[in-house]
């Protein structure tokens, strides 16, 4: 999509970042006006108007979001996309209230900012009120990886509407605290937010559960129940692990979010509820349908936007931080004050956490409770990690030799093959690093990894690994 030539204004400290996006929207035939911090993007606001305005959050004289409010005075209806390298679900839902078109959390893909800045040019932002103390900082969900912001950025869009969430992940990954963050930074947070894990009721009682009974609809229904659907009633309906649900509750559950009311079992009235559906499950619900053990029209009817929540495997960066937070949780519960040497750290680094963020939090606590010293070492931290086959080696200084020593622990290579298998498995992630590092430039690329720029030619076409796709991420 291209706009059609609009006056832009860019507010970015960092000069590198705003030379490439400033000379790819001059590309596309816009007018483009640097500043780099908040007293000079209001100058420029009082002498010129513009059809966008990209700015970062950390700005020398200030934050480039709190400080909107005289923006949105000025210009009530400008489009704001916020760049920052402050990756947090806070700064998401912060950009999200202040009225932003986009947020692109740093590293971002150059072209998705410039589809993003043409989109707003071609249309005009509703006035924005100044954004109220955001909650998001006091609620459990960290992370700076990439997937995170997919997964902030997601929380963000989802949060101020009653759109139903279907949100995919692995046991541990935090699903129920996605679903709380949804409902405490929406429209519903004055109301209850009600969790039912459907796998943990048995199946004779799980509509009961649901839905609630009246006085004598079954032996032991002594007194009249109220069902999670009423205790709900104007806050978010939580239903984890909704692929274990019984097909005879799945037909009933499909009937109240159909006609937004629900009957009670042994009930002969219908009561009308109004609850937001946030769903979750650790499993494929695709081979369930397939086998008839989960409706597919009920599947359409939660799957409305779909949220994958990531396991830990994948954001690895953010094991660090996350056993950080959890080491002050524990303090804050109750165990005496520890601190992580660097070397326990990086054991945490390189463990593999089947059990996603749940085991690492658990283990970081086993940690705080065993450790007899102030600092957690690294020997400790391998004994937690489990038994020997998951421990992993980490003699040495050598990270590359630590990894590569943990490949062979693994795989356990044929005698004989052992180069040409190592070569294959870490030869992609080395080009591709190296390509990322130089944001695709082969010549430097060729050039840090110390080969000739042909052979390195030769090998990505071998490896179908495209070059260009590196070159404009920043």
């Amino acid at each position: 999509m291209r706009a059609a030539a609009g006056r832009i204004l860019l507010i970015e400290d960092d000069r590198s970042i705003a030379l490439i996006i400033g000379e790819a929207l001059k590309q596309d035939g816009h007018a483009v006006i640097h500043r780099t911090d908040i007293a000079g993007r209001d100058e420029a606001l009082k002498s010129a108007d513009f059809g966008v305005m990209l700015t970062d959050v950390m700005l020398p004289d200030g934050d480039g979001i709190t400080s909107l409010r005289s923006v949105r005075d000025r210009a009530p209806d400008l489009p704001i996309i916020i760049l920052s390298a402050q990756n947090s679900l806070d700064t998401a839902v912060r950009a999200s209230e202040a009225g932003a078109f986009e947020y692109f959390p740093k590293p971002f893909d150059l072209d998705e900012v410039l589809l993003a800045t043409n989109q707003a040019l071609d249309r005009t932002m509703r006035s924005a009120a100044a954004p109220p103390q955001s909650a998001a900082g006091d609620l459990p969900l960290h992370g700076r990886s990439p997937a995170m912001q997919g997964v902030f950025r997601m929380i963000t869009r989802v949060m101020n509407n009653d759109l139903t969430v279907l949100i995919l992940g692995e046991s541990g990954t935090g699903k129920e605290l996605v679903a709380e963050a949804i409902h405490q930074l929406g429209a519903r947070k004055t109301g209850p937010f009600v969790a039912v894990n459907t796998a943990a009721i048995p199946s004779e009682l799980i509509e009961s559960e649901l839905f609630g009974h009246e006085r004598g609809a079954f032996t032991g229904a002594v007194t009249q129940a109220i069902g999670k659907f009423e205790q709900a009633n104007g806050g978010t309906l939580f239903l984890d692990e909704i692929g274990d649900m019984p097909l005879r509750a799945q037909t009933r559950l499909l009937r109240a979010l159909q006609s937004g009311r629900i009957r009670r079992v042994g009930g002969r009235h219908d009561i009308a509820v109004d609850v937001r559906i946030v769903a979750a499950t650790n499993r494929d619900l695709s081979p369930l349908i397939a086998e008839g053990l989960f409706r597919e029209d009920l599947f359409y009817r939660l799957n409305v936007v779909p949220l994958i929540l990531p396991p830990l495997r994948d954001r690895m960066d953010d094991v660090e931080p996350l056993a950080l937070h959890f080491l002050r949780q524990a303090e804050e519960e109750g165990l005496s004050r520890r601190v992580f040497s660097s070397e326990a750290l990086r054991v945490l680094r390189s463990g593999e956490w089947p059990g996603n963020v749940r085991e690492l939090r658990n283990t970081v606590f086993r940690l705080a409770l065993l450790s007899r010293d102030t600092v957690i070492e690294a020997d400790l931290a391998r004994q937690a990690i489990g038994p020997p086959d998951r421990r992993q080696s980490l003699e040495g200084d050598n990270l590359f030799s630590g990894t590569l020593q943990r490949w062979i622990d693994r795989h356990r290579p044929a005698a004989g093959s052992l180069y040409q298998e190592a070569i294959s498995a870490f030869e992609r992630p080395l080009f591709e690093h190296a390509l990322t590092v130089t944001q695709g430039n082969q010549l430097q690329a060729a050039r840090l990894l110390g080969i000739n720029r042909n052979t390195l030619r030769k090998r990505l076409g071998e490896l179908d690994i495209a070059a260009d796709r590196y070159a404009r991420r920043i």
